[in-house]
């Protein structure tokens, strides 16, 4: 769903277009004609030290007035403003909306490919699936896709440090989740060898995403390894979408820089689009040191082909000089991580292949926790603090789309992985190999009902061959009412590194007591891989002229062969364990007039385990959120975002119980809960139509993230999170 103010047009019917916001469908900016018909492709001194010790710099002290105003002047402009008249000729914003009746205005249903692999109406996808479109993402005035993520039901997202998030779903949070499958354009930036994600240094900058889908739930029948709680697929726009030059500057607290350069556009059948980027922010507990600083540099090139089909191809790379993360439950890794990519596509109307590489490389050392650091060390297998790790990925995919009549369509497909990984932690340079084939059939065999099964089989090299099956079926008694239920499995293959690992622990105890020999961290070739069971059952329904959408899912998942450390020691890896979470969820999104919409949603879960130690899934029993966005005709916006949080008791490491008996303090399992409101007022004080058709626009705007500024750790070992506010500039022509 266009998450989560979505696109409301001003005609009586639906429109097909993807592109999620707010503007009247005659505005909005020229669809590329070829990729719109092509199916998935895509210590201080006491005086400068507040009360928690953190150095105050002129701008913290400011920091409460600033948001507290910021605060008052948002609440005084949705309250008191109304719709005004546009801007006379002789004004910098041009308008040439006509005048419609707001009993007119219709929520658009979104198309999405995130869920079949091929384009379909959101309310007919076989999973649930929500949309964050470019314009949510722009008025939340945030810096980085978890924040964003926060506002859909279910969603798990726990922020540990400066530059680390945590991102799961349903529950199935942990520290270093490694179950979600993330991608660009099809393509996964997941790291297979050491499963993981660097939410700060995702390969492409803010203003080129044209839309966010979210799976939630297993996907494993068409995708295979890896989605196993859920998929996120992020959308790049066209060179068509974005031509032109497009200029972002936002700065703010804690040394937070988040910026972009693009250039977009065609040149006959050829469409380019070249962007760089920079971004930076201080840790929460140091707004003087650096938590992270990335450089980012895209290319997407396109060339259109005869009929339907084009060729695409691209690459990139993210390069930092310091990333705080991953972090770890008694260490955290410091080091400045690095992925480049390169891609090439073909793609008509029911076919596509591709081929993609990946390379990834990170070198620094393990920070052990503060209260453990003088008893604890963790090395590589030459006992060497610093550690590096290089690895590639080669991939190759293709799928086809067969239509069997009026009512039957088959999508099937094949890819195949390699793998490679040298690094200080393993014994030596160690590889992989993947081969998947999948079928999904869809049969409609009445206008209100429709099922949808499919299968993947997958093999490894270290594992037993895999099938992911997912059947779902949809009912739709009326229009614009549908009710689904769904099955389906998926499995995350043990990573090279648990396969291999090899690393060591240095122990160090008080004198006269002597200290251990080094502990060995040992992987193993015997280890099965993670499972999920899922059922589901969900609701979609639009009200009053399409001005209001009601959403709602139930859900249960059995989770079992959870990898973890186990043993006396707690250093090998093994399998072990099981969970069953489940919980339901339901929101609403709606517009209250042409100027002013909002959504709100609720989620609720319950865990029963026999997991121990670090795999206990610890999660809050129920978060909701709310927003509200407004738009007036002359230029003035402003969105205001509220998250809460319930509490939660996450596990503690067995070491600062190994250790308490010196000294060790244990830190409190105990999680409160908290509150996010996150606030941005913006202004376009410049629009304007080219003669190609495209805008020209420039919008200043400032932003407040936790704005009521409550304090809070999202984990027990993670940094206590502030406020931040920052200023921004956009120009687009």
């Amino acid at each position: 769903m266009s998450l989560l103010f979505g696109r409301w047009s001003r005609t009586g019917t639906p429109s097909t277009s993807l592109v999620g916001h707010l503007h009247p469908v005659s505005d909005r900016t020229p669809a590329d004609p070829y990729c719109d018909k092509l199916p998935h492709a895509n210590p201080r001194p006491p005086h400068l030290s507040n009360q928690h010790g953190c150095r105050m710099t002129p701008m913290a002290r400011l920091s409460g007035p600033i948001q507290y105003l910021l605060i008052v002047i948002l609440a005084i402009v949705l309250v008191t403003q109304a719709p005004l008249l546009g801007h006379t000729e002789e004004s910098n914003i041009k308008s040439d909306k006509p005048f419609i009746s707001e009993l007119q205005l219709i929520k658009e249903e979104e198309a999405v490919s995130i869920a079949s692999r091929y384009e379909q109406p959101i309310s007919q996808a076989p999973s649930d699936v929500y949309v964050i479109t470019d314009e949510d993402i722009r008025h939340s005035g945030a810096t980085d896709i978890p924040t964003i993520l926060r506002r859909i039901p279910g969603m798990e997202v726990i922020q540990t440090t400066g530059a680390d998030f945590n991102v799961s779903v349903r529950g199935d949070n942990q520290f270093q989740a490694n179950k979600l499958l993330v991608m660009v354009d099809g393509r996964s930036i997941y790291v297979d060898v050491a499963g993981l994600v660097h939410w700060k240094l995702l390969p492409v900058t803010l203003p080129e995403i044209k839309r966010i889908e979210v799976l939630k739930g297993p996907a494993s029948a068409v995708y295979g390894f890896n989605a196993f709680d859920g998929i996120i697929n992020i959308i790049t726009k066209s060179p068509q979408e974005m031509k032109g030059t497009t200029l972002q500057f936002g700065g703010g607290e804690f040394g937070t820089i988040s910026s972009a350069a693009i250039q977009a556009g065609m040149l006959g059948k050829l469409g380019y689009r070249l962007s760089i980027g920079q971004d930076q922010n201080a840790p929460w507990r140091d707004r003087d040191a650096l938590a992270f600083r990335a450089n980012k540099f895209n290319v997407q090139t396109t060339y259109a082909l005869s009929g339907l089909s084009k060729l695409s191809v691209s690459g990139g790379l993210v390069d930092s000089n310091k990333f705080d993360g991953p972090a770890g439950t008694t260490t955290s890794f410091a080091g400045a991580p690095s992925q480049g990519y390169a891609d090439i596509s073909y793609e008509r109307s029911n076919f596509f292949v591709r081929s993609w590489w990946m390379h990834y490389a990170n070198s620094g050392r393990s920070i052990t926790t503060p209260t453990l650091a003088n008893f604890l060390e963790a090395v590589g297998r030459d006992l060497n603090p610093d550690t590096r790790t290089s690895s590639d990925t080669y991939n190759v995919e293709t799928q086809y789309i067969q239509e069997l009549g009026s009512s039957h369509r088959l999508t099937y497909g094949a890819n195949y992985r390699h793998n490679t990984i040298s690094s200080d932690l393993l014994p030596q340079f160690n590889r992989e190999d993947r081969l998947g084939l999948y079928v999904q059939g869809e049969w409609k065999p009445f206008q209100t009902f429709t099922v949808i099964a499919g299968a993947r089989y997958d093999l490894q090299t270290f594992i037993n061959p895999t099938i992911s099956p997912r059947v779902a079926f949809i009912y739709q008694p009326a229009q614009d009412h549908t009710f689904r239920v769904s099955a389906s499995q998926a499995y995350r293959p043990p990573t090279l590194i648990e396969t291999f690992l090899d690393s060591r622990a240095i122990i160090t105890l008080p004198p006269p007591i002597p200290s251990p020999p080094p502990s060995t961290g040992r992987g193993s070739e015997n280890l099965q891989p993670e499972q999920i069971t899922s059922y589901e059952a969900g609701y979609q329904g639009w009200f009053f002229k399409h001005r209001f959408r009601l959403r709602a899912d139930v859900f249960f998942n059995h989770i079992s062969d959870l990898i973890n450390f186990t043993g006396a020691l707690g250093n090998q890896l093994t399998n072990g364990g099981e969970a069953d979470i489940y919980g339901g969820e339901a929101g609403v999104e709606y517009l209250v007039t042409d100027w002013l919409s909002g959504f709100a949603n609720y989620s609720y879960q319950e865990v029963g385990q026999t997991f121990t130690g670090p795999d206990v899934r610890a999660v809050p029993r129920f978060k909701y959120n709310a927003g509200l966005r407004a738009e007036w005709g002359n230029g003035l916006n402003g969105e205001a975002t509220f998250h809460h949080y319930g509490s939660a008791r996450y596990p503690i490491p067995s070491a600062f119980q190994q250790f308490a008996p010196f000294g060790v303090a244990q830190p409190s399992p105990q999680i409160s809960s908290y509150n996010l409101l996150n606030l941005r007022i913006g202004y376009k004080f410049w629009q304007q139509k080219t003669e190609a058709g495209y805008l020209r626009d420039a919008e200043v705007a400032i932003s407040a993230f936790n704005a009521l500024n409550d304090k809070h750790q999202e984990f027990p070992l993670g940094e206590t999170i502030g406020s931040r506010v920052m200023g921004w500039i956009t120009v687009r022509y």
